[in-house]
């Protein structure tokens, strides 16, 4: 079966199909009216199961819905013991296992490690329903159900663990998770391809360890098989020299788990390789030995073409979460349950954003037809529709049907960014199409307004004035949120973002549109603290910059090194990938890993906070910078302290400061409770979830940390 058949072209599963479900049944008994006597295949996973494609076990069951399989659902349950995982019997096929939405270990804990008490996947937002590391425990306990079945696993935690990889949480680095999970394949990606395929395999009685020619798959070998010539990856300039010489039936060796776990350029250079080798159009299988057993990783999943897009997001979804919830509400179908997904992929390649490591840098966009089908649907079975669509996005807000003018260049390119250092001149930046699209959109029937929610990429925002204009007259609600990251180049160079003009440029044409349009919108500019290649001096300019410009943050973000990203190879090694990583001419990257310095550059992003005044003006003093301490506007932090701020415990206590209390200053006059008007950072803002996509059976998410502000996701 090639990769490249259409999506929904696939002999069917069942000559006579059962029908559509209007939801997948989650009990026995709802499996009982279907008139099914077992489910091909079982799908567990860590979110509640809401029937809408911005989740992902819901884009993979309808999916396999639509090919002939029974497909059930095992949402969130009890891992405590095995029975929980037999409630709806052993399947004929297998089980399908992810993590959720977001990966375990992401949403179960923050940027300092400390347990979240809340889940915005589950109903009441109650936290703890899914176990650290979730994929692995249901894996296990699967096995102790019925060993015998084969176990597929999928979705965001599964796709960003396929190689060794470093653990934040655990500050080491990690096996595979598909030998952990003791899993027979790994499908990672927006994996509709590879999921039909291996489906469809499984069906017509193909063994998991045999499907090692299905693009977006990792799954275990005993060795190389014959025929493939090896790689050895050291220094990509050598892997593609190799690769012209040995043609087209070559693999790329990795570093071994076990020298990667010791060597911490050695996993750099893994980690460079991992990311050169994520092209469709010319990537090469990796293989990385893991004990006496070679891990195998498939080439990435060819993208969507639209027709195929416009598929996946016109199955039936139900549109609403599974009855068995009742009124409980699900935070995160409440965020996104307005919205409309219109693409997925991203090609900005930030370097610690996972998007592109598991979408792919090739925008996939769907049809303007799909999308307004879309919006129609909202308006006419989303209960509590009021006239608003919350977003029409991607993971960036402004891709859709962004792509390289030269398809043959495109195949053969390695940069890990078409905007970084620089927009690429192959790339086409015109945002015409989705100027028609947001007016078609708001001109649909029974929709009063049609909100940007999703992240605006500002450096590819400035090439069109045209869309800025548009932006701000019909889709922007009192602010706009963009994400210029950092001010200084030390840190933008290791993130691969735009130095902070391309922000200044983007401000002046919204600040433009803004008067033109008479209305009152600002701009909320999105800052990391403690991203590696920071120093202490970096945190204080981008204070400084902060108070010229009279931000106060209200919530700020840290630095969480999420698994596999480039950044979080900085983090662990300290070293920088993208330059290379080869006999000692390594450029080295300072990182921030103390508990006391993250505090101190999340306390230069709040300056304005007296709680962190002690702390900045310690760290002044000890940077030769006691001048930054005072009250003049050139000045960074007061040299007094409000009675019962910037202390702890007892003592705070008993000079009478209020939990929770935050103290903001105008003109240096002290005013309580007064927050400013551009003070909204969200605190770890999660990674866009959706709307959309199937990372094998499971979930399709970005980790970020935190909660879900809609389907956006910073760019």
């Amino acid at each position: 079966m090639n990769a490249l058949t259409p999506l929904f072209s696939h002999r069917k599963h069942w000559a006579h199909r059962f029908g559509t479900a209007p939801f997948l049944p989650m009990s026995r008994a709802e499996m009982d009216l279907l008139g099914w006597d077992a489910c091909d295949v079982i799908l567990v996973t860590g979110d509640a199961y809401v029937d809408h494609p911005s989740f992902g076990m819901a884009i993979v069951g309808r999916l396999l819905e639509a090919q002939g399989f029974r497909v059930g659902i095992i949402a969130q349950p009890d891992w405590t013991s095995a029975e929980p995982f037999k409630a709806l019997g052993r399947p004929t096929l297998y089980f399908g296992i992810t993590g959720g939405n977001m990966d375990s270990m992401v949403n179960r804990y923050t940027s300092d490690k400390r347990l979240r008490h809340d889940d915005a996947y589950t109903p009441g937002g109650e936290g703890g329903k899914r176990p650290d590391r979730a994929v692995i425990v249901y894996a296990q306990r699967v096995r102790e159900a019925y060993r015998d079945v084969p176990v597929v696993l999928g979705g965001i935690e599964s796709s960003l663990r396929r190689i060794a990889h470093y653990d934040y949480w655990s500050d080491k680095v990690r096996r595979s998770i598909l030998v952990d999970a003791k899993a027979d394949i790994l499908i990672y990606g927006n994996a509709e391809r590879a999921l039909v395929e291996v489906s469809h395999r499984i069906a017509k009685g193909a063994k998991p360890a045999d499907l090692d020619d299905v693009r977006g798959v990792a799954l275990m070998k005993p060795a190389v098989p014959e025929g493939w010539t090896e790689v050895h990856a050291d220094d990509l300039d050598v892997a593609d020299e190799g690769a012209r010489k040995s043609g087209p039936m070559s693999v790329v060796r990795l570093p071994a788990f076990e020298q990667v776990a010791q060597d911490r350029e050695a996993y750099a250079r893994a980690s460079r390789v991992l990311h050169r080798e994520s092209n469709p159009g010319n990537a090469r299988p990796l293989v990385q030995r893991h004990g006496d057993r070679e891990l195998w990783v498939t080439a990435p999943p060819i993208p969507l073409t639209t027709p195929e897009m416009d598929g996946v997001y016109d199955l039936p979804y139900a549109r609403a979460p599974h009855p068995a919830y009742g009124d409980a509400k699900i935070p995160a179908w409440e965020m996104i349950r307005f919205s409309v997904t219109i693409m997925r992929g991203c090609f900005g390649g930030c370097s610690f954003c996972s998007i592109t490591e598991h979408e792919g840098r090739i925008i996939q966009s769907r049809s303007e037809g799909s999308i307004l089908k879309e919006i129609e649907n909202v308006r006419d079975k989303t209960e509590g529709f009021t006239g608003i669509i919350s977003d029409i996005g991607g993971p960036t807000a402004n891709m859709y049907r962004m792509a390289c003018k030269d398809r043959e260049t495109e195949a053969l390119c390695r940069k890990p960014s078409c905007v970084f250092p620089d927009v690429c001149p192959n790339l086409n930046t015109s945002h015409d199409d989705l100027i028609k699209l947001y007016r078609k959109a708001r001109a649909v029937p029974g929709v009063k307004r049609v909100m940007v929610a999703s992240g605006v990429r500002y450096d590819l925002a400035v090439k069109s004035p045209a869309y800025i204009k548009e932006l701000v007259a019909h889709h922007v609600g009192g602010y706009l949120k963009i994400a210029p990251e950092h001010t200084e180049e030390g840190p933008l160079s290791k993130m691969m973002k735009p130095g902070i003009g391309s922000y200044d440029r983007f401000k002046q044409l919204f600040d433009a549109a803004v008067q033109a349009a008479g209305k009152k919108y600002f701009l909320i500019p999105y800052f990391i603290a403690a991203h590696p290649g920071t120093s202490d001096e970096d945190m204080m300019n981008l204070a400084l910059w902060l108070k010229k410009n009279k931000y106060r943050a209200d919530q700020v973000q840290t630095y969480l090194p999420s698994p596999m990203a480039l950044s979080t190879a900085m983090y662990h090694s300290g070293v920088n990938p993208l330059k290379g990583v080869r006999h000692g001419g390594s450029e080295e990257v300072e990182t921030v890993k103390g508990l006391r310095q993250r505090r101190l550059h999340k306390a230069f992003l709040r300056y304005h906070d007296a709680e962190n005044w002690p702390l900045l003006r310690e760290a002044l003093k000890a940077m030769g910078r006691a001048d930054l301490i005072g009250p003049g506007k050139h000045q960074l932090v007061p040299a007094w302290q409000p009675p019962g701020t910037g202390l702890t415990g007892g003592e705070g206590r008993r000079m009478g400061a209020k939990k929770g209390a935050q103290v903001f200053l105008t003109k240096g006059v002290e005013r309580p409770g007064r927050p400013s008007p551009i003070a909204a950072t969200p605190s770890e803002p999660p990674a866009r979830k959706g709307p959309g996509g199937a990372s094998g059976p499971g979930g399709r998410a970005e980790p970020g940390a935190g909660r879900p502000r809609g389907p956006a996701k910073r760019g």
